[in-house]
């Protein structure tokens, strides 16, 4: 295999995470690994909701850290809640002086929103809806003017080289060509921040790219992965048939939307006292419920919102105008679909992970911000935090190099090619078996139907990397022998008394238990 060395800091990803860390670590020079042209294959970029942050006056980090806790059923590590909530702040008035157009008042004031489970309204939003569009443009924009920074489009990590447990390179695939032949590139320090795993699922709300790939690549390499069962799963993705399927996003509901069945009832006012408001998972077994029963559920902004729905929530009526859906005039069709991992490679507050010379943020990372059940907005705030951990940490453990050649990066034909029917296959498997109401008999049946699907495929890096981590998933959900957050078991359908606890797991361990459900069904 060739290989190509460097003094850059090697950042595999292309979100928000990605191009934050990149200029946190400015002047110290990186290298981006980005699967797509920068800015259009990322979550980040989807992101309608905002920011979650405390910028009013009567709110404070101290409730954003209870209302985060609250949320996470239990499994939130409070250190990380405080410190994360502490600085929101600070990341916020950065992003506003880095050129993003935060919607204001005309007092100057931020727009805050209020979403599920929060206590005041505390998101900081772009335009209604745009907000991770607007803040990724602000910062590629910002990046394009960077010159420690080299972006590789149409690249993709597939593998990590190790020394021990130290994390030595990353081994590189072209994503336009899939039939090129592998490179290792090994830089100064390696950090992951390459997306989540809901493309996984059949049904979601995740780019087509974000299958956890990032997450499977670190285990395969050794790391400990954190909290691999909870899967969030959104609870008003547009049920139109697309793929993956576009988000009618919370804050609708924070205008006053309302959830009904196809004969007009409110259903969510007998689940909850919060009613749509309640807390995502409780609000997506909902969804789930009455789509299993044929009552095709849907959101109504007609009254809440009616014709001003144009102006206020543009992307969520281009969706259904591409659907032949008039939200002014009728309900919007929607389905539960998974939506963010708060799972992943585990890590510390400054952003290490378990191997040596290697850190992950963003959605690839689990650092027990999010425990069973991210509070709606935190997701890019947490990006924002630990990008700069990161970066901060890796600069400590670097010496300064500002002048560093670029990496010279080219592939050749003649690598493995993976199968877009065993894709579909093992997306469909996550779906059935581990998706919103899980039990045993179906996780056991997922874990041997990834095996199968893993056997037909070995040399094939990329689909190993999405059954490394489906195999986490289902094995940690498997051994989580309760219903807690995003994670419900229709067989355990309580929660285990006392305080909650996070899972970690090695693949080694995941496969074991993959192993033994096996021969348990010989």
């Amino acid at each position: 295999m060739r290989s190509v060395t460097t003094d850059r800091v090697v950042i595999v990803g292309a979100g928000l995470a990605a191009v934050y860390a990149a200029l946190k670590l400015a002047p110290r020079p990186v290298v981006m690994i980005s699967p797509d042209p920068l800015g259009t294959g990322a979550s980040s970029a989807w992101a309608q909701g905002g920011v979650a942050a405390a910028m009013n006056p009567a709110d404070s980090p101290e409730a954003h850290a209870e209302d985060t806790e609250r949320a996470g059923a239990g499994a939130v590590l409070r250190e990380v809640a405080d410190y994360v909530t502490r600085a929101a702040r600070d990341h916020i008035l950065d992003l506003t002086d880095l050129g993003t157009g935060f919607d204001r008042t005309a007092s100057g004031d931020y727009v805050l929103s209020r979403e599920a489970a929060h206590s005041i309204a505390r998101v900081v939003r772009v335009k209604g809806d745009q907000a991770g569009a607007e803040i990724m443009r602000a910062l590629i924009a910002e990046l394009r003017e960077t010159p420690s920074v080299q972006v590789l489009e149409g690249a993709q990590a597939v593998r990590l080289e190790t020394d021990g447990d130290r994390v030595a390179g990353v081994i590189l695939t072209s994503s336009s060509d899939a039939g090129s032949k592998p490179v290792l590139l090994r830089g100064a320090a390696h950090l992951l921040a390459g997306g989540g795993s809901g493309g996984l699922y059949a049904l979601t709300t995740n780019p087509p790219r974000i299958r956890g790939q990032v997450i499977g690549m670190a285990a395969r390499a050794g790391a400990v992965i954190a909290d691999a069962e909870f899967v969030q799963f959104h609870p008003t993705a547009i049920d139109a048939g697309e793929d993956p399927a576009p988000l009618a996003t919370e804050a609708l509901r924070g205008e006053g939307a309302i959830l009904i069945d196809r004969h007009g009832h409110r259903f969510m006012q007998d689940v909850h006292p919060d009613a749509e408001l309640a807390p995502r998972d409780v609000v997506a077994r909902a969804i789930y419920a009455q789509t299993q029963a044929g009552n095709r559920p849907a959101l109504d902004t007609r009254d809440a919102i009616g014709g001003a729905i144009g102006s206020l929530f543009p992307a969520v009526v281009q969706a259904c105008a591409r659907n032949g859906i008039d939200p002014v005039s009728a309900p919007i069709p929607v389905a539960a679909a998974a939506h963010y991992h708060m799972g992943g490679v585990a890590t510390d507050l400054k952003g290490r992970t378990t191997l040596d010379n290697l850190w992950a943020c963003g959605e690839a990372a689990s650092t027990g911000l999010h425990g069973a059940n991210r509070l709606a907005s935190n997701g890019l705030l947490e990006a924002l935090v630990f990008a700069r951990a990161c970066a901060l940490d890796i600069a400590d453990a670097l010496p300064l190099r500002e002048s560093v050649p670029e990496v010279p990066l080219s592939f050749e034909p003649g690598g493995a090619v993976p199968d877009p029917r065993s894709i579909t296959d093992l997306r469909h498997v996550m779906t059935d078996k581990v998706g919103v109401v899980r039990d045993a008999a179906g996780l056991r049946a997922a874990l041997t139907a990834i095996a199968r699907l893993e056997a037909a495929h070995a040399p094939d890096d990329s689909f190993r990397n999405m059954t490394a981590t489906a195999t986490l998933i289902a094995a940690a959900a498997l051994r989580r022998k309760e219903s807690r957050g995003a994670h419900y078991r229709s067989d355990h359908p309580e929660p285990l008394p006392g305080p909650g606890q996070r899972s970690r797991l090695t693949l080694g361990e995941a496969m074991a238990l993959r192993d033994e459900v096996a021969k348990d069904t010989v």
